[in-house]
């Protein structure tokens, strides 16, 4: 076990509730053990501990991060992600590899949407020049969690979205069978439809979507129409 994380999981483990553990296993259909630790507090922790012991440096980033996501708790792949928050702007390019395998490994939406959205979202719009090969890889693969990511990374972009290829990755999957790829297609057109509502509802009308997908898309487009 990697050194710097020896008293976090000590502090996890002395706050552990295993009263609470149990439907927080059950919430998450028992894929994980859970120490009990609510989030506000989880956050707390971490946050005394960093106060304490200060970030890791850049270069164990990835040892670190490895470590708290080798473990059983859910908590602990958590702290990863408030860590990794903590040291976003540090992201490089050669970390994406690790984010990547972050979003294989203990793949559940709790942690792949963060992921998706926030750390490899934030990644890629500072380098673009990582966008092409990874998220055309991405949309192409058997793994509908990197399927997810290629379809939901803009959703903080705004108006620096690029509308071209969200339509196209939401066209390559519209079939899909697997709720978690047809919410994420609504989600994703619905975010771009606070910025364009016109070419949403255009890509909708004109494009095989699922129910769902099309409920999601069009819930800010509607609720705009029906304004008086």
């Amino acid at each position: 076990m990697h050194a710097y994380i020896k008293l976090l999981l000590s502090a996890f483990e002395d706050a552990a509730n295993p009263t609470l553990a149990r439907p927080m296993e059950a919430y998450m259909k028992h894929q994980f053990e859970f120490y009990g630790i609510k989030s506000p507090q989880r956050r707390e922790i971490v946050k005394a501990f960093i106060k304490q012991h200060g970030l890791p440096p850049l270069a164990d980033l990835e040892d670190v991060i490895e470590a708290l996501w080798d473990m059983p708790y859910r908590e602990c792949h958590y702290a990863a992600l408030d860590l990794l928050d903590k040291m976003i702007k540090k992201l490089e390019p050669k970390h994406l590899p690790m984010l990547e395998e972050l979003v294989v490994t203990n793949s559940w939406w709790d942690t792949v949407d963060p992921l998706a959205s926030h750390h490899i979202g934030g990644l890629l719009k500072r380098h673009p020049e990582l966008i092409l090969d990874n998220t055309e890889r991405w949309i192409k693969s058997d793994n509908f969690w990197l399927q997810r990511v290629a379809i939901m990374y803009q959703l903080g972009y705004k108006n620096d979205t690029d509308a071209e290829r969200l339509f196209m990755y939401c066209k390559t999957r519209a079939n899909s069978r697997e709720f978690f790829i047809r919410k994420a297609i609504g989600w994703a057109l619905r975010q771009y439809a606070a910025i364009d509502p016109m070419a949403v509802a255009q890509f909708v009308a004109t494009n095989e979507l699922s129910g769902l997908s099309q409920r999601e898309a069009l819930k800010g487009v509607n609720r705009k129409a029906a304004k008086p």
